[in-house]
């Protein structure tokens, strides 16, 4: 039997366009006489690995094939989202436990028409504006209240310490995480009252499902864009109660939402959370998606840094501390292994973008079509008093009825829904709609 080669002794194979000859000593040509019309390749690039040149284009084409995605040129028809100032309410307000709504694409395309959707969504907008073309650090308002809130999140960080992963065979889902999910709903009113005033405190039993809901599922032990937007809701809670204000809102980005993002990572790693409805390899990120458009605001019109500076290893050690999209790319590129175009290929195609108010304007697009049109994510979403759910009230009459309304702008006149000459059908989008009529053959709100 012929004996194995050594491969550590075995010497480099030679190019099979340059095969070897017995009778001649250079490599760097087929023939043994003349000179090569052409150099050797080189030994090593003529960049380094940690900085790439400055005509680096993103991959285009990963080993792995995307999946059809025939909502992306819808997405990049869509208008950018714009900032909206944020409805406060008056006292005394009847809070409400919130509850969940949606349930198919029907509800999601309500919920998208609605004022309470396109009020939140300016929110987030508001504080993406907030934050542009400044750095984590820069100084700016902070208020006792965002002190407080931030307080809180430490308090929440420091229970990761006292509360250590099991020890268990499984990779995902350590059974720690939910004493420490356990201890966060045990605590959550005490830690509300230490941000709400005296007259707002009644309204705990709305804002406080939304903020046990910001960290994760203790069931599934698992986490996703979903609890993230539920944060961000929870923070429009407090906005549309005037517990927050517009001047906050840079301060709620840089202390507040930096802080959760630390957090959320703190729980990732410490008890394994499962990504909730990851796309895999072809989503934005497995858990997060507000820390990118918030990231990409902050690198607007910035000087040097670029959408393709995220290869280039120096700037992400000098400079992610800074901003939270280079944060973002570091914190990818520590937990998962292999080429970056491989395992995050749609934030590789992003760095080929032009510029950052770009790539902010899509990431605004993509967050309102991948986050808030989605059944999976949106139907745990939950809808109260300050976040309305914007129900279809159906009534039933004969049609010699005189249909009057308060609201006259919001009611709607349809053909009969049935197939009866009896009856008119008249539908409104505005919640507790009062109307003026005769008493009806039938009356009920469809969606409750």
């Amino acid at each position: 039997m012929e004996k194995p080669q050594d491969h550590n002794d075995q010497e480099p194979s030679k190019s099979p366009t340059t095969p070897a000859s017995p009778t001649c000593a250079s490599s760097t040509s087929v023939k043994c006489t003349g000179s090569t019309s052409f150099h050797p390749p080189p030994t090593q690039s003529p960049w380094s690995e940690i900085s790439p040149p400055s005509t680096y284009r993103p991959i285009r084409s990963p080993a792995i094939n995307p999946p059809p995605n025939k909502n992306s040129q819808a997405i990049m028809l869509a208008p950018v989202p714009q900032s909206q100032k944020v409805f406060t309410i008056s006292l005394p307000h009847p809070f409400q436990s919130p509850s969940k709504k949606i349930h198919s694409p029907d509800d999601i395309r309500q919920f998208i028409n609605s004022d309470s959707s396109k009020n939140f969504l300016g929110f987030i907008v508001s504080l993406s504006e907030s934050i542009r073309s400044h750095k984590t650090s820069d100084s700016f308002h902070e208020s006792t209240t965002l002190k407080k809130i931030v307080s809180i999140i430490e308090t929440l960080i420091q229970w990761t310490e006292e509360i250590p992963p099991a020890q268990q065979s499984s990779r995902y889902g350590n059974i720690s995480y939910r004493t420490w999910h356990n201890r966060l709903v045990e605590n959550s009113e005490s830690l509300m009252l230490q941000i709400l005033p005296e007259l707002l405190k009644s309204s705990m039993v709305e804002i406080v499902p939304y903020f046990t809901d910001s960290f994760g599922n203790s069931s599934r032990i698992d986490y996703g864009t979903g609890h993230e937007t539920n944060f961000a809701a929870w923070l429009y809670c407090l906005a549309r109660m005037g517990v927050i204000e517009e001047v906050d809102y840079q301060a709620l980005v840089s202390r507040v939402f930096v802080n959760y993002i630390e957090l959320m990572r703190k729980l990732q790693l410490v008890y394994n959370l499962e990504p909730a409805g990851s796309h895999g390899v072809w989503g934005l990120d497995d858990y997060h998606f507000l820390p990118f458009i918030f990231g990409s605001s902050q690198l607007i019109n910035h000087k040097f840094m670029k959408p393709k500076s995220i290869h280039n290893e120096d700037i992400l050690e000098n400079f992610s501390n800074e901003y939270m999209y280079l944060s973002c790319i570091v914190f990818i590129k520590k937990v998962k292994k292999g080429l970056f175009a491989e395992h995050s290929p749609l934030l590789d195609d992003i760095s080929g973008v032009p510029n950052w108010n770009k790539v902010n304007s899509g990431l605004l697009k993509m967050y309102r079509a991948e986050v808030l049109e989605k059944v999976p994510i949106m139907q745990h979403f939950l809808f109260g008093s300050l976040i309305q759910w914007y129900g279809y009230v159906l009534v039933i009459a004969p049609p010699t009825v005189t249909w009057k309304s308060k609201w006259h702008a919001g009611i709607n006149m349809f053909p009969p829904l049935f197939d009866r000459a009896d009856v008119v059908v008249m539908m409104s989008v505005i919640p507790n709609v009062e109307l003026e009529f005769p008493e009806p053959l039938y009356e009920n709100d469809l969606f409750k």
